[in-house]
């Protein structure tokens, strides 16, 4: 199995975002294979994949030998192996908020609008495209009103969600307000987290790791 990092994914995915956003915070090389998560019902399902990675979920990452899965279990994985610009705070208060922030959006909001969610409404329970627009804005704007009150005056926020250096919390925020705009949800309630977003809008590392630049993303 060749050396370095490969990183299976899909140009859209939310959790592939992270860890694009999180590699490229930490200044690493990696190689893309793209995986196709509607193509022919699905290329995250077929049998080699599925091998890698038994949840057939992305991303996925791999480290030579080392087969690594879950979003942020990859990112805090490329923290404690690659040094570099930390993506955790040194403090350990400091890394439960951080943490609490990135969990809030990882696995409280994402989930419940996740590509497989939203096909089991469609497919199973008939639930048509604008009920499946307004469930997706729900859940997003009840996270968002939670993480709101937790950054939006806090001595620990500054420019990013915590002090003034982009790490873990705003490689997960990012692509949940990505996420937010494709549903149309507005954001004039939440004056912090679109001032993180647009700082983070600033830097190299979250424009390289933008839906829309990615290889397998659909041409414009």
């Amino acid at each position: 199995m060749p050396s370095g990092l490969v990183l299976y994914g899909y140009w859209r995915s939310s959790a592939a975002y992270r860890v694009r956003i999180a590699l490229a915070l930490k200044g690493l090389a990696w190689e893309s294979r793209p995986v196709h998560l509607v193509k022919d019902g699905g290329e995250q399902h077929a049998a080699d994949y599925a091998a890698m990675n038994p949840q057939q979920l992305v991303p996925c990452l791999r480290d030579g030998e080392r087969v690594l899965t879950q979003s942020l279990a990859i990112m805090e994985y490329l923290d404690e192996t690659r040094p570099g610009p930390a993506l955790l705070p040194a403090d350990a208060g400091g890394r439960a908020r951080v943490r609490a922030l990135a969990q809030l959006v990882a696995c409280d909001i994402h989930p419940l609008g996740n590509l497989r969610v939203l096909q089991y409404l469609e497919r199973e329970l008939g639930i048509g495209e604008a009920q499946r627009g307004a469930w997706s804005r729900h859940w997003i704007a009840t996270g968002f009103a939670a993480m709101e009150a937790m950054m939006a005056g806090n001595p620990a926020t500054g420019r990013y969600c915590h002090g003034d250096t982009p790490g873990l919390a705003d490689a997960c925020l990012v692509p949940q307000v990505y996420n937010a705009v494709r549903w149309k949800l507005s954001l004039d309630d939440y004056p912090t987290i679109r001032r993180i977003h647009a700082a983070c809008g600033e830097l190299e590392a979250f424009r390289n790791a933008a839906p829309e630049v990615q290889p397998d993303a659909p041409a414009a």
